[in-house]
């Protein structure tokens, strides 16, 4: 194994742990309302970003972006599924549902399989439909013992989901991608802040600058584990992306149930015990394949989509 394994194993194992340790750092602004905090990480983002993109390949870039196929309906589209996901995300950790949001990125990939083999006409094998089948108990079993669906999870998974189909059919490399999600949404957010500034509601500036501080970081820890996602993306193989992806919500269950106190019931230890079975037995026939070669009929479609 060479030099670039090595530093795009390191690069991508750190992305998730930044995104598995995400409810840490956004429960520090759970004072602020969960809207403005998304609003601020869209802006900050955005700078960050675009500014980025402007260094590395000049003006252009936003122009060569769009000019691929179905690039702005499909982005534009791609740009409110993640801001959906985003809001319900940040409100899910600062409302104690840290352990409802790890499920949903836990069912996430499979969430994934569905949408390939219905949207995209791919094929399950027999351990790929044992996987998803799983899986599908689990949430059942989790919805009729606890009288509800988990709406909080799979909100999550099917926007996250669908994002990331809409980020694979258009074919946009991740920073570009999210540098003309950015564009789209920059206008709306600033002007959501400046109004909530103008009527007295706005969080920045009135709650001390180490808050003003963590709302403007936020654009770069949105940027920055993005960045090592892709630099160590292409420098690993795709089976071992799909493997790692998992650091991220496991992160985020530990942090739920033993940093901020919420409880982990039998019920939920079954449902959740039914899904990792199924992330195991999905895990296990891509690294089977990958030995031989092959990649699963449906990739986990994490390289187009990791953006928490």
């Amino acid at each position: 194994m060479n030099r670039g394994f090595y530093s795009g194993f390191w690069a991508v194992f750190g992305a998730f742990v930044i995104w598995g340790l995400f409810p840490l750092y956004w429960h520090q602004l759970r004072s602020v309302p969960s809207l403005q905090i998304v609003a601020h990480r869209v802006v900050w983002c955005g700078l960050l970003v675009v500014g980025y993109l402007l260094y590395r390949d000049g003006a252009g870039w936003l122009r060569q972006t769009l000019r691929r196929p179905r690039a702005p309906l499909m982005l534009a589209a791609s740009s409110a599924l993640i801001s959906v996901n985003w809001g319900l995300y940040i409100w899910a950790v600062n409302n104690g549902h840290v352990v409802e949001s790890s499920l949903g990125y836990f069912i996430n990939p499979l969430v994934n399989v569905l949408l390939g083999v219905l949207l995209l006409h791919e094929r399950l094998n027999g351990a790929q439909r044992l996987a998803v089948a799983s899986a599908t108990v689990g949430v059942a079993y989790l919805t009729w013992q606890l009288g509800a669906p988990p709406w909080i999870a799979l909100t999550l998974a099917l926007s996250f989901g669908g994002y990331g189909l809409l980020r694979k059919i258009v074919a946009v490399e991740a920073i570009p991608g999210l540098g003309v999600e950015s564009v789209f949404l920059f206008l709306p957010a600033l002007a959501y802040l400046l109004w909530t500034h103008d009527h007295g509601q706005g969080a920045f500036g009135h709650l001390g600058g180490y808050r003003d501080l963590l709302l403007v970081a936020g654009g770069a820890m949105t940027a920055v584990p993005l960045i090592w996602f892709a630099y160590g993306a292409r420098r690993i193989s795709y089976s071992l992306v799909g493997i790692i992806q998992y650091v991220g919500p496991s992160l985020q269950l530990f942090t739920g149930v033993f940093l901020f106190g919420e409880p982990f019931t039998r019920v939920q230890a079954l449902g959740f015990g039914l899904i990792w079975a199924a992330l195991a037995i999905y895990a296990l026939d891509g690294l089977v394949r990958a030995r031989r070669n092959q990649f699963p009929a449906v990739a986990p479609a994490v390289a187009d989509q990791a953006v928490k």
